[in-house]
C-alpha cells in the first residue's frame, strides 16, 4: 500500500543511531513530510506499537532491537520464545531501547528499521 501524504509520517528514532540519521536524510532528500519523535524519551504506547504491527505485518519479534544494550541486559535472547505477544509489547513500550529502528508509522503502513529499496517502495508516488 501506497503511503497518505495528508498525513506527516511519525519517524520513532534514536538521535545517536546512525541508520536513524540515513533514514532522516531519505526522508529530508525525498521531501516526504514527517515528525520526528525520539524513541528513548518517548517510546511508543502499547496500543502504537500494536498498530505498528499490524500495519507491518511482522511477527511482534521483528519489532525487537536485538543488538542493543537492552536486549541483552534483559537476557531477551533466552526470554523471548517463551514471552506472549502482549508480554513483548509491554516491554517494548516500557524501554524505547528495546525497539528496532527507525520505526516510521504512518496511517496506513508501518515501517520497521531502515531499508532504502523498502521505503522507496512503499513511500514513492
Amino acid at each position: 500500500m501506497r503511503y497518505n501524504e495528508t498525513v506527516p509520517l511519525t519517524v520513532y528514532h534514536y538521535p545517536n543511531c546512525s541508520t536513524c540519521r540515513r533514514a532522516l536524510a531519505w526522508l529530508r532528500a525525498g521531501d516526504i513530510p514527517h515528525q520526528t519523535v525520539d524513541i528513548v524519551a518517548s517510546p511508543p504506547d502499547r496500543s502504537t506499537l500494536a498498530r505498528a504491527l499490524k500495519l507491518s505485518g511482522l511477527p511482534v519479534r521483528k519489532l525487537m532491537n536485538v543488538s542493543g544494550e537492552s536486549y541483552r541486559a534483559g537476557d531477551f535472547k533466552t526470554r523471548l520464545p517463551a514471552m506472549s505477544d502482549a508480554e513483548v509489547l509491554e516491554a517494548l513500550a516500557a524501554d524505547g531501547k528495546l525497539i528496532k529502528r527507525p520505526l516510521a508509522i504512518g496511517p496506513d503502513l508501518a515501517l520497521v528499521g531502515f531499508s532504502e529499496d523498502a521505503w522507496a517502495a512503499a513511500l514513492a508516488p
